[in-house]
């Protein structure tokens, strides 16, 4: 799945769709290290945390084995929107029932 979204809406002449910034939320910003200006709310709730050590973010596990992603910022980032959607297709595939 590519991050290009012609396929899905038709031709659009912009990409806002790709870039949400949520200043008045309690927790902005949620992560530190990524600049206020090109801050990305789009993937709040990340979707390739479910991934586990295949998301490609800076994460650790708890001692209780709960995932923490409290020093990733790879959703939020300027080039988040693309560095999901090239790992939509491993989310997609684990979501799938099994026969």
């Amino acid at each position: 799945m590519d991050g290009d979204a012609k396929g899905l809406r038709g031709g659009l002449e912009t990409q806002n769709y790709r870039l949400v910034t949520h200043r008045s939320c309690e927790f902005f910003p949620c992560h530190k290290g990524v600049p206020e200006d090109t801050y990305n709310c789009l993937f709040c709730f990340c979707p390739l945390y479910l991934l586990k050590d295949q998301c490609g973010g800076n994460f650790r596990y708890l001692k209780n084995g709960v995932k923490d992603c409290t020093n990733c910022s790879v959703p939020h980032g300027p080039d988040s929107y693309d560095r999901i959607m090239e790992k939509m297709g491993l989310v997609m595939e684990g979501a799938k029932m099994l026969p």
